[in-house]
């Protein structure tokens, strides 16, 4: 599922960042993940980001491609490195951490 509205590139040479946020179906920790990536993305590079959230239980390919052991999974593919968090992304100072988003 990508995120509406996203742009592909923005101005100014800023870089789009790009998500993968692996979950499983409709639990508690799942929403809680998307909820707080979308509002980190939105407070800190708006505009700037694309999202793709996978469920594992409907592509269960895809999971195992990436060798996923926890989840939820965030993997921030672009710009590199590459990054992965696991959990519900409720620590927001964290996530910017080991994103690279504290500008």
């Amino acid at each position: 599922m990508k995120k509406k509205g996203i742009a592909d590139s923005t101005d100014a040479g800023k870089p789009v960042y790009v998500f993968t946020l692996y979950i499983t179906g409709n639990t508690p920790n799942s929403i809680r993940a998307i909820n707080n990536l979308q509002a980190i993305c939105e407070t800190h590079i708006p505009g700037q980001y694309k999202l793709e959230v996978i469920d594992v239980h409907q592509q269960p390919a895809l999971a195992q491609q990436e060798q996923i052991i926890a989840l939820p999974l965030l993997i921030k593919k672009f710009p590199l490195p590459e990054r992965k968090l696991i959990g519900d992304l409720s620590d927001t100072e964290k996530v910017l951490r080991i994103l690279n988003l504290s500008f």
